[in-house]
């Protein structure tokens, strides 16, 4: 299955809106689990994500860019979309947004060029 969806160009609408929410709606219980089950953990990363993830040299917005640009260089799907919602939240544009993801290709090669899809579908659910 893989690599027919490698070798094939998905249509619009590939990945169901649904798949995209229900993706965002199972982090949250993850974490709430986690939370219950390994406090310290979460609590460490959201204190070092808070810590870095605001205006500094950067701006918000692109350190969010960058954040995305990594998650889509390492394949990951719940990396990407949340930081394509954070990206939006911080005020990034689309093409901005599809343009640090195809950096992200630069770096990362065909596996981060697979990924874009994800980035793109992404884009559609929450700007819809």
């Amino acid at each position: 299955m893989l690599l027919q969806e490698v070798t094939n160009i998905p249509e619009k609408g590939f990945v169901m809106s649904n798949e995209i929410k229900e993706c965002f709606e199972k982090f949250k219980s993850d974490v709430a689990k986690m939370k219950e089950q390994i406090p310290d953990t979460v609590n460490g990363f959201a204190g070092l994500f808070h810590k870095v993830m605001k205006d500094g040299a950067l701006s918000l917005r692109e350190k969010e860019l960058i954040a995305l640009g990594i998650g889509v260089a390492k394949c990951c799907v719940p990396c990407i979309r949340g930081h394509v919602e954070n990206c939006l939240d911080a005020g990034a544009t689309k093409e901005q947004i599809l343009e640090a993801a195809s950096v992200a290709v630069m770096m990362g090669g065909g596996p981060a060029y697979t990924y874009i899809p994800e980035v793109m579908d992404t884009l559609d659910v929450l700007e819809s």
